[in-house]
């Protein structure tokens, strides 16, 4: 008995003991926790001091280039931003990237065959830890992340060996699996990086040049996959993912009758859910607004038996089958009780959701046809610029440039004025951005709108591409916000409602921008705000998608980021950060170079302390502008744009008077005449000789 006692007392004991060191890794864990968040925090808050501080800078005049910027890509896969120069005025203006189009066929992705490469398990089981840790990675899905692992290719490296040199064109992510790499910047040592760590990983989003160098102090091995693998990867699990559930959502009857461009949207929605052997997925008697489509398994389904109430197994549903669809159409109470025999997965989509997408876009096409016949194009007008020539234009002054694109104000006369956009032909070539701009030109000449600028003609030589534009002469709308800091309510909601009537002539021809920032709003003599710069816009028609990497780091969707496949809900996504940087003067997601901006935006926006001086109502615009799922964004549900406009931070607006162009301007700019540029910076003159000449005949079409 005495034994018996011992015994017990010494498993009491290894209990406590026990339960102390479990309550110790529990404290440990949230500290972590808690600092881990800390650092965020610090980031975000520098993220927002630097643009802050680079609002209040003299700053150097410059414009948005159409094409890709060469972002740097630093080993830890975040580029460093460059130290500022005493000597030269800060040019702060957000640069946009844009990976080259991709080579990939959607239709045919299927057909591409990835390469697999043999590991050990411990190998396997480190790269996997590693990528599942890693602040980008981490946000993939299991099953992308798995295929990553296996297409990783592994290489070894002797001692002394190169890995990253600094200044050369990046397209690889690597893991360092064994051994010791050590990071350098200009000669000067960063850091070391050991076993289990990612770096490079910016270089998988779009072509980027290495700001850093990373050579081997060991002999080393390493897990390997460059952009091509791993966008096909991304793009090939979410298209196969896609279609599947739009071919179950086509198997049922009531779903038949819906558009492809609406089922493509429901699939977008649909949530998986697992359920084990036995777990009862409805029960009857309850309430519920779910409707249910078995992907995966088996389930029965059972109803009461009166008097007994006792259970009877009635049918047995599985793979491509459903139930729940009463539930749509606003019957709460469960007729029947469903119960998952074994493993079951289950795409689910809720009765709000379902409204909210059903519907709509037939409205969408109406509304497209009203808004063509009521701003019509004059005919006059075209017959007037198809007769002039460059010839016949002479430059005033340089109003913006970038890398490899000037804006010219001409003039014909003295009372009137346009502007010339000009493109070094080779440098798009080198860029290999020729399909953006094609792309924006086909779009401008179609597009009609008083708050989109009017593209009237183009021109060609073996050197350059021209563009001739509206002339606005009230200058950047980032000009006046670097000035005055923020704006109030009020002179926010006008701006707003311009880029939300650009928006909707956009998205219901199938159009979207991909680049919204204040750099590209411009104002006009009038003080109305016109959307310009439409490098990166593409028609990609209704419910479809497109997959090139495009934006400025701060204004990019999530999606984008995770080469998900994006669509018109990408712009209200930067239309919510437009508003947020409009009231508070800086964007909500902000790091020290664009992968630390990219892994902030992929926390979401539920993460983002709003300042005071946005209001509840503003908040809430922001944050359903700002969803993680695209399908459940603002202006992206039935009545597209519409729903934005109804919002009640819009309450009290004069919508009509803003179309009809009746409205006061929050702020009235002074232009004395067609040919004043005074609302605008100065600009170097252009000291570079000309370009090369490129005849490869790639712009025909121009």
């Amino acid at each position: 008995m005495a034994a018996t006692k011992r015994g017990g007392g010494m498993l009491r004991d290894l209990q406590v003991a026990l339960q102390r060191k479990i309550e110790e890794l529990t404290e440990r864990d949230a500290l972590i926790e808690e600092l881990e968040s800390e650092l965020d925090a610090k980031d975000l808050l520098i993220g927002h001091l630097r643009a802050e501080l680079d609002r209040h800078r003299s700053l150097m005049p410059g414009t948005d280039d159409t094409a890709a910027a060469q972002t740097p890509d630093a080993a830890g896969g975040a580029p460093a931003m460059p130290a500022p120069s005493l000597d030269e005025p800060q040019r702060t203006k957000r640069q946009a990237i844009s990976a080259e189009p991709s080579a990939l066929d959607p239709a045919r992705l299927t057909d591409v065959t990835l390469t697999s490469y043999c590991k050990s398990k411990e190998s396997s089981e480190l790269i996997q830890r590693a990528l599942m840790d890693n602040d980008f990675m981490k946000h993939l899905e299991h099953g992308q992340i798995l295929t990553i692992l296996d297409c990783m290719r592994p290489t070894s490296l002797d001692k002394g060996c190169c890995v990253i040199q600094e200044g050369d064109d990046g397209s690889s992510v690597f893991v360092l699996e064994e051994g010791m790499v050590e990071v350098s910047k200009e000669g000067k040592k960063l850091c070391t990086i050991g076993p289990g760590k990612v770096f490079g990983e910016l270089a998988i989003l779009y072509n980027c040049t290495r700001t850093a160098t990373v050579t081997a102090l060991t002999d080393i091995k390493l897990g390997a996959i460059d952009r091509q693998g791993f966008q096909t990867i991304m793009m090939r699990t979410g298209l196969i993912k896609h279609s599947q559930y739009t071919d179950f959502l086509r198997s049922v009857p009531s779903f038949q009758a819906l558009p492809e461009d609406v089922l493509s949207k429901l699939a977008d929605v649909l949530e998986e859910t697992h359920y084990s052997n036995g777990d009862y997925i409805i029960r009857q008697g309850a309430t519920g607004d779910t409707f249910f489509i078995i992907s995966e398994g088996q389930v029965t389904v059972w109803q009461q038996t009166a008097p007994s109430g006792q259970q009877v197994p009635v049918k047995t549903l599985s793979k491509g089958d459903w139930f729940g669809e009463q539930a749509l159409k606003g019957e709460d109470v469960r007729t029947a009780s469903v119960t998952a025999e074994g493993a079951v997965t289950c795409l689910v989509v809720d009765r709000e959701s379902f409204r909210q997408l059903i519907g709509g876009l037939e409205e969408v096409d109406r509304q497209q046809g009203d808004d063509e016949h009521v701003k019509a194009k004059c005919p006059a007008e075209d017959d007037f610029f198809s007769g002039v020539t460059l010839d016949d234009l002479a430059v005033v002054c340089t109003l913006g440039m970038g890398g490899f694109s000037r804006v010219e104000l001409l003039k014909r006369d003295a009372g009137r004025s346009f502007a010339l956009k000009v493109l070094k032909k080779r440098h798009i070539l080198d860029t290999r951005q020729q399909e953006h701009i094609l792309s924006e030109r086909r779009i401008m000449m179609e597009v009609n709108s008083p708050f989109i600028i009017r593209l009237y003609r183009t021109f060609r030589d073996p050197k350059y591409l021209y563009m001739l534009l509206e002339v606005c002469l009230g200058g950047e709308l980032w000009t006046l916000l670097r000035d005055r800091g923020s704006f109030d309510d009020g002179t926010t909601r006008f701006y707003t409602t311009c880029v939300i009537e650009a928006l909707a002539e956009l998205h219901c021809k199938g159009i979207i921008y991909r680049d919204l920032k204040p750099e590209n709003i411009i104002l006009d003599h009038r003080g109305y705000a016109k959307l310009v710069d439409f490098g990166f816009a593409k028609k990609v028609g209704l419910g479809k998608k497109t997959w090139t990497f495009c934006g400025t780091p701060e204004y990019v969707a999530p999606e984008i980021i995770l080469n998900k496949g994006h669509d018109s809900s990408a712009d209200c996504w930067s239309l919510g950060i437009l508003v947020f940087e409009l009231l508070s003067g800086s964007p909500p997601f902000s790091g020290s170079d664009p992968m630390k901006t990219y892994n902030i935006i992929l926390r979401g926006i539920d993460m983002v302390e709003f300042p005071k001086k946005i209001t509840k109502s503003a908040a809430n615009l922001i944050k359903r502008l700002c969803r993680d799922n695209p399908s459940e964004r603002l202006g992206n549900q039935k009545n597209g744009v519409k729903d934005i406009q109804k919002h009640k931070w819009f309450e009290g607006f004069n919508w009509d008077g803003l179309r009809q162009g009746t409205l006061d301007c929050p702020f009235m700019p002074r232009v004395d005449g067609p040919l004043d540029n005074s609302n605008f910076d100065d600009f170097p003159l252009d000291t570079e000789g000309p370009p090369p000449d490129d005849e490869s005949g790639w712009d025909l079409e121009f």
